[in-house]
């Protein structure tokens, strides 16, 4: 499960896709597919989040991953890049980063 918390022990990776609106909601399923048929068995996976935006131009693949490391290992392994090369096609194009939590509000 998702837990954020500045500092953590985590490296988080947020993905934004640009597509139309018409292929948003096959892409958030096929990441779906994806993330429960294979990312989620992949060794460092720890959580993946799929958001739409509400004009249907973006969706948003927020994952944590237990390292950096972990996070490249899952790119050169063959089977998790069979399910990412349909996701990158359906898309116009998408944006893959790497990040730390800096802080966490809330009320």
């Amino acid at each position: 499960m998702t837990t954020i918390e500045a500092h953590g022990p985590h490296t988080t990776l947020i993905n934004v896709f640009t597509v139309t609106p018409d292929n948003a909601a096959r892409l958030a399923a096929m990441l779906e597919d994806a993330t429960e048929q294979v990312m989620c068995k992949v060794p460092g996976f720890v959580s993946a989040n799929i958001h739409v935006s509400s004009d249907g131009t973006r969706v948003v693949n927020y994952a944590q991953w237990e390292s950096a490391e972990a996070y490249q290992a899952m790119l050169a392994d063959p089977k998790a890049r069979e399910h990412m090369a349909p996701a990158a096609a359906l898309a116009e194009g998408f944006d893959p980063h790497l990040y730390t939590v800096e802080s966490v509000h809330g009320r």
